[in-house]
């Protein structure tokens, strides 16, 4: 190579690489400070809300957690509040229309308008299709579609007035692939992707900011609160192992951080894990192949049978390989978040 050409590659890599460096110099002095703003979570009593919760905290943020279970919101309130967060936590159903206007009323009344809403709650139905019923579907898009909107709508005057305001949807990998056994769940949260990207083009013009997260498999620990359909014992033992396995999942606290990261910068969408990121980059290639492969996988998951359309909780479902080694890493999570 001659000396010229020698230059001018190391001139093209020196100004690659100050472009770089100044647009995460202007990335970082754009960051969202959470310190005093006043941030709603949705199911934040437990799980990846209350990894989210603590690291907030930790943020100076003021905290407001939702959840239809007093006790885990009370056991969620004592810990955050022991690390001298300040946080309000009240019970609230928020597929429910009145009661989510209500909550964001309380809310408003003792701590002040919201800045930041994070639509996390979650439910889950494992099995096949044909044991699923009309009610997982309708659980399943209350929970992430209607439930996103009516959060969303009750802030948005306020935020408007204000000038700006966050709102971070948890939807999932599941939301740009269908997944099989997971049917409801991926309809739901293809909803709720697609309420969210609605939402971030028309609301920039109010300054306000709509992150979507796609998240691959978290270790939270939640699969114990997941119903399960069908021969339950072995579709729970195999979402466990999954979630527990680190070559599928990520832990909640590196995936609280990274999308909470993205929410801090403004993304536009978050996704999280390498399996995550390489099939929904494979989806966009070829939508095809990624349902033939996804065809296949089905072919050697569990079918029909077992409890049949009868639902079981995850921890109703357990067995032997479902509490081995292969999932310790879920059940340590559990215990450390709250899914007890």
């Amino acid at each position: 190579m001659k000396k010229n050409d020698k230059n001018t590659l190391w001139w093209l890599a020196a100004g690659a690489g100050a472009l770089v460096a100044a647009r995460a110099a202007v990335r970082e002095l754009n960051a969202y400070d959470f310190s005093g703003k006043v941030v709603l979570i949705t199911g934040g009593a437990r799980g990846l809300g209350l990894v989210m919760a603590r690291q907030l905290a930790k943020e100076g943020a003021r905290l407001v957690l939702c959840s239809r279970d007093v006790e885990q919101l009370e056991n969620a309130r004592m810990e955050l509040a022991g690390t001298g967060a300040d946080v309000l936590v009240q019970k609230c159903d928020v597929t429910k229309k009145d009661e989510v206007e209500a909550f964001i009323t309380n809310v408003t009344n003792e701590f002040g308008p919201i800045d930041v809403v994070i639509n996390n709650a979650g439910i889950i139905q494992v099995g096949p299709v044909t044991e699923m019923t009309e009610v997982d579907f309708e659980e399943a898009i209350n929970t992430y579609y209607w439930a996103p909107i009516y959060t969303t709508m009750a802030v948005l005057p306020s935020m408007r007035a204000r000038g700006g305001g966050r709102i971070l949807n948890v939807a999932s990998i599941g939301g740009k692939i269908g997944v099989p056994h997971l049917v409801p769940y991926s309809a739901g949260k293809f909803a709720m992707v697609g309420l969210s990207e609605g939402l971030r083009a028309e609301l920039m013009q109010y300054n306000i900011t709509v992150t979507t997260a796609t998240p691959g498999l978290i270790q939270s620990g939640s699969p114990r609160n997941a119903i399960v359909k069908g021969q339950h014992k072995q579709e729970y033992a195999l979402f466990k192992i999954m979630d527990s396995n680190p070559l599928t999942s990520m832990s909640a606290e590196a995936t609280a951080k990274k999308i909470l990261n993205g929410l801090r910068y403004g993304d536009a969408e978050v996704t999280t894990t390498l399996p995550a990121k390489f099939g929904s980059m494979l989806h966009k290639l070829s939508p095809g192949l990624m349902t033939g492969i996804l065809g296949l996988a089905n072919s050697i998951l569990p079918g029909e049978g077992g409890i049949g359309k009868t639902r079981a909780k995850g921890y109703e479902s357990e067995s032997k390989l479902s509490e081995s080694a292969l999932t310790e890493t879920t059940q340590q999570a559990a215990v450390k978040n709250n899914e007890l």
